[in-house]
């Protein structure tokens, strides 16, 4: 965490409406990420998008922090502080789609609420990168719901393979925001997520999808 890493920007492309940009992040001499970044200008064209879900709004869930502090006497004294340590994202689960829960089989969907704690900033960029940020926060669990696996009960070994992340319209971070995702497919010890991203009033502003590895545990 104290080595710094170095960002090498590739200029792929610059055309008249888009450009493509390639980022490798270095840290003490080796890749660490990669990223591929398309820009586009704005245009006006046809506009339509799926409904957002109908679910109860955020004042109606229990926030991951109040989860947390609930299940503090099961975890070990010298990790309660990180444990119950206020995070930059504001999630809420609906009820039994928290992370903690006692993990029961069920279709492969999930539904959060999530905003920014801190007030942001007047700045397109500065929302769209905190999006992506929170975007990875349970996605791949979503592909865990069939199959009785959870991070909580560390029956399951899991990483993020790839992540990918669409734009559609303007938004604020700071503001609670729907994240519905699904899971089409999992095999081969991998499983497959999707999200969509909704603002309070329903507008659909943007698109997720992972590949994660999904290796269960032997106890």
């Amino acid at each position: 965490m104290k080595q710094p890493i170095i960002y090498d920007v590739d200029k792929i492309r610059d055309g008249g409406s888009f450009t493509t940009r390639r980022v490798v992040a270095i840290q003490k001499g080796e890749p660490i990420f990669n990223m591929s970044s398309s820009f586009h200008k704005k245009e006006t064209g046809p506009t339509h998008q799926i409904d957002m879900p109908d679910i109860p709004g955020p004042e109606k869930c229990m926030s991951d922090l109040e989860m947390r502090k609930q299940m503090i006497d099961k975890v070990p004294e010298r990790f309660r502080e990180f444990f119950t340590r206020e995070r930059p994202i504001e999630i809420r689960n609906l009820p039994g789609e928290g992370m903690f829960e006692e993990p029961k089989k069920q279709p492969p969907y999930k539904h959060v609420w999530m905003k920014a704690v801190a007030k942001l900033p007047d700045d397109d960029i500065c929302h769209q990168a905190i999006l992506a940020y929170a975007s990875d926060m349970g996605l791949l669990s979503t592909s865990l719901n069939p199959h009785r696996l959870s991070f909580a009960k560390g029956n399951v070994q899991s990483a993020s393979l790839d992540h990918g992340m669409w734009f559609h319209r303007p938004f604020r971070a700071d503001e609670w925001m729907l994240y519905s995702t699904d899971s089409p497919s999992a095999s081969n010890a991998r499983g497959f997520n999707r999200g969509s991203v909704y603002t309070r009033d329903g507008k659909l502003i943007a698109s997720a999808v992972q590949e994660g590895l999904m290796r269960v545990v032997k106890g």
